[in-house]
């Protein structure tokens, strides 16, 4: 359980707003408000839903010292690819907040949210 404790940090591969792949780590937003949310995979077609009003809503957390990072099993590649596919053909388009790689699922186990050695749940951590 991670009610009351400190959020695991992590060091990992994310597509960046600028589409770049860089090394995120958590720890780095330290004085931040940060939303991390957990969802199961990249072309799942619920999903893009949350990612997408994440994105719209961005500049409303940013004015309230917050910034919001979005994790998944897939790969940085996967996450790129999904970027650049257009919201109306499955795709989210050019969000700009980073896109975690969690491709060894330890980010994942670190926050429990890995289902069955498999997949991430969906979760939200602020």
């Amino acid at each position: 359980m991670l009610v009351t404790k400190e959020a695991p940090d992590f060091t990992a591969t994310a597509v960046m707003p600028d589409n770049s792949f860089q090394e995120l780590t958590l720890s780095s937003y330290r004085g931040k408000y940060v939303v991390l949310f957990f969802y199961p995979m990249d072309f799942t077609f619920v999903c893009p839903s949350e990612i997408i009003a994440f994105d719209r809503r961005l500049e409303e957390f940013r004015k309230r010292n917050c910034e919001v990072i979005g994790a998944s099993v897939d790969s940085q590649h996967t996450h790129y690819a999904w970027k650049h596919t257009p919201q109306d053909e499955g795709g989210i388009g050019d969000i700009q907040y980073p896109l975690v790689s969690d491709i060894t699922k330890q980010i994942s186990r670190d926050y429990d949210v890995l289902l069955n050695e498999s997949v991430a749940l969906r979760g939200l951590f602020l």
